[in-house]
């Protein structure tokens, strides 16, 4: 094999590698934004998976997964509480007993569904609810961990549809 075509395959693998580790999740991110700026009005501020992780280390915050039970069951961030979306209730008794001043941070798949939960949570008179940005998805994105409804570390995340498993990139999408 001659120098100057040992040359073009290493200039060809290199290319491959940027492509792969720095374009995709640039065009993944841009996707993401642009999804949460079509659904979303933020209305409730988004606080990211970073600043969550470094939170989940305070018990006075309140972390509540949007999602149905069915979702939460696949997988969960740890210490989240379920209050589902489509039988939502701000009168449910595990939000009647919280103190409505404390930290409340709201996730579902992505953050469309959190952010309509997060709206009724401020009607109900809750003055500090951040929305979680990507939801569990960019969670498992950045390789935090979910856990099963037994309480067991797990890499599958519930997408709700093939549609939307498009951006979760980590982890084992369940349908």
């Amino acid at each position: 094999m001659k120098h100057s075509d040992l040359n073009l395959i290493m200039k060809s693998t290199l290319l491959f590698i940027l492509f792969f580790f720095f374009i995709i999740p640039i065009q993944a991110q841009k996707g993401l934004d642009h999804l949460l700026q079509t659904y979303n009005t933020a209305s409730i501020p988004y606080i990211s998976v970073e600043e969550l992780r470094m939170l989940q280390m305070n018990d006075s915050i309140v972390i509540l997964d949007a999602r149905e039970s069915k979702e939460f069951n696949v997988s969960h961030i740890a210490s989240a509480k379920n209050v589902g979306f489509n039988d939502f209730s701000s009168e449910d008794k595990q939000l009647q007993n919280l103190n409505k001043n404390i930290p409340v941070v709201v996730y579902c798949s992505l953050g469309i569904r959190s952010e309509e939960i997060g709206e009724k949570l401020k009607k109900a008179g809750f003055t500090n609810i951040k929305n979680l940005y990507g939801g569990i998805f960019e969670w498992k994105n950045k390789n935090y961990p979910v856990i099963d409804s037994t309480g067991i570390e797990t890499e599958n995340v519930h997408t709700y549809s093939k549609m939307w498993s498009k951006y979760l990139h980590a982890g084992n999408p369940v349908y």
